[in-house]
């Protein structure tokens, strides 16, 4: 399990422009912890044409890179960098600083939170990123939620083996790794860490180190069974003329 440490579990960082982020022996979680810093010393340019309707909230500390499509009623809160090729959708809001990689697609009604999304990273309309990483071609289906702060407030651990590692941060999401796939309306709990290459099923509620190429899901299945006649009556009788 101690593999589970290691950048290779989660993401391949070659090709992303900010893999400066991951510094040599430190936790893989840490890039959430100096995201404030490193966006402080970028240069920030827009690239493109913003439309009406969009709202840049302090435009001199975003970055949009060329061919990237932002639609009417998005909320951008500097700072922010934002890749080329990237989509954002009406609603989305990203806020409290935001790196996302190349060709990203950010869905209607979706929050980004202080979170870092490598390339071709996907949150779909109607989710929540809170202090969490997105691996290259990760996708987070409709209605997923990325916790990020414990019900009572205290330090996020992350569990290895069972036990708990201290993370330092007390808030602080999940990591999502390369090409994971998180079906619809999936909660995952404050310091989830996903291998690469996992996939769950929808309407889970889950946490904890998850191994790379792994299933999730839930033994309990839908039961359909006929009407009894009983309830069948009753039904009627409570029908309104």
């Amino acid at each position: 399990m101690s593999s589970m440490l290691e950048i290779e579990a989660y993401f391949s960082l070659g090709r992303f422009r900010h893999r400066s982020l991951w510094k040599e022996g430190a936790p893989l979680w840490d890039p959430l912890r100096w995201l404030d810093d490193y966006l402080s010393a970028q240069a920030f340019q827009i690239e493109i044409k913003v439309l009406p309707g969009v709202v840049l909230d302090r435009p001199e500390q975003i970055a949009i890179g060329p061919g990237t499509v932002i639609e009417p009623g998005v909320y951008i809160q500097g700072p922010c960098i934002i890749g080329k090729g990237c989509v954002l959708r009406h609603g989305a809001y990203l806020r409290d600083g935001v790196v996302c990689g190349d060709r990203c697609a950010i869905g209607h009604s979706a929050e980004i939170k202080h979170s870092i999304l490598l390339d071709d990273a996907a949150a779909t309309h109607f989710t929540y990123v809170g202090d969490s990483i997105l691996g290259n071609g990760a996708n987070l289906g409709a209605g997923v939620k990325c916790a990020n702060l414990r019900l009572d407030r205290a330090e996020v651990s992350v569990f290895l083996e069972g036990k708990p590692m201290r993370t330092g941060l007390k808030k602080f999401g999940a990591m999502v790794g390369d090409r994971v796939q998180i079906g619809c309306n999936c909660v995952l709990n404050p310091g989830t860490l996903v291998g690469r290459e996992s996939i769950s099923h929808p309407l889970l509620n889950f946490g904890g180190t998850i191994l790379p190429r792994s299933r999730i899901s839930d033994e309990k299945k839908m039961k359909i069974e006929p009407i009894v006649a009983p309830l069948l009556e009753l039904m009627e009788k409570a029908r309104v003329p």
